[in-house]
């Protein structure tokens, strides 16, 4: 089956493989969004929402939204940053998480001042470069594809640049991890840089009017991500005490019990650190206290 675009619609980059593609197409579909069955398909209408859907290279994204080819992109800040387009970090989204380091041999390295006049290897010429610009250091950048943890086995360079989840992968290449990160990486929403958002989307610097509905979808999960839903009754003597734990977003909901002397509390919490918020709120009276994850909201 053949889709045809259609005028008007917002035009979202996504992902095709890696470590972050399932993971913004979980988010997209959470977002009310359709997503590929198929893997190898490569583009996605989802008229009823009018988006439609490209399905590219992480390292190629960027450059399709910074030249206007698209509109939004899912990516990495690491690729954003490492492409030079010209495209901004609209949002984090909390997954695909990673750090830059510096690595050399075991016991050789101990600072960033160490690297000047140095060879360095690295997938992501563009973030090192521009790291070592704002540290006033002055050494060699190689750009290297990939198992850049071989190259100062094999003499190509002194040093490597590179990303680190558990860091297992350079202790087994006998290479150690030294100064601060370079950056810290994650999953982004990227749009080109001064995109607005107009109310006709017709103009030629604005987006299609289906980017605010497409950006309160995505903020509604990211904050049902984020917070779950906290039921507890307490005695009303005690409910300053407990309000006071669980704010909610704009107050929490409360409501009399047929219990008398007794109320039942609504709040929204953030999920994490929920567990110790019930200890707490046992301690002052609080029971049948409940937690429930949110599906999806709008704020």
């Amino acid at each position: 089956m053949t889709e045809t675009s259609a005028e008007g619609m917002l035009r979202i980059a996504v992902p095709n493989k890696g470590s972050l593609s399932v993971a913004a197409s979980e988010l997209l579909r959470e977002a009310g969004y359709r997503q590929r069955e198929d893997s190898k398909r490569l583009t996605l209408i989802d008229e009823e929402n009018g988006v439609e859907f490209f399905y590219l290279r992480p390292r190629d994204i960027a450059l399709y939204v910074g030249e206007g080819t698209l509109d939004i992109g899912i990516t990495g800040r690491d690729l954003l940053l490492d492409s030079g387009a010209k495209a901004d970090e609209v949002v984090g989204l909390g997954f695909g998480r990673s750090r830059f380091h510096f690595a050399g041999r075991a016991g050789a390295f101990t600072s960033i001042e160490e690297l000047r006049g140095k060879r360095i290897a690295t997938s992501y010429v563009g973030v090192v470069s521009a790291f070592l610009e704002r540290e006033g250091i002055d050494a060699s950048v190689t750009r290297l594809d990939g198992a850049v943890e071989t190259s100062i086995q094999l003499g190509v360079a002194d040093v490597i640049a590179d990303v680190v989840e558990t860091g297992s992968t350079m202790r087994q290449a006998g290479l150690e991890i030294f100064g601060e990160p370079i950056m810290h990486s994650e999953a982004v929403v990227i749009t080109r840089s001064g995109a607005e958002l107009t109310a006709s989307g017709s103009a030629s610097t604005g987006l299609p009017a289906a980017y605010e509905t497409f950006r309160r979808r995505l903020d509604g999960v990211l904050i049902a991500r984020s917070y779950v839903m906290m039921d507890y009754d307490i005695r009303a003597e005690f409910l300053a005490e407990a309000s006071a734990m669980t704010p909610g977003l704009e107050g929490p909901t409360v409501s009399p019990l047929h219990r008398e002397g007794w109320v039942a509390v609504r709040a929204m919490v953030p999920s994490k650190g929920s567990q110790k918020l019930m200890d707490d709120l046992y301690a002052v009276g609080a029971r049948a206290i409940l937690l429930t994850e949110i599906n999806a909201c709008r704020i």
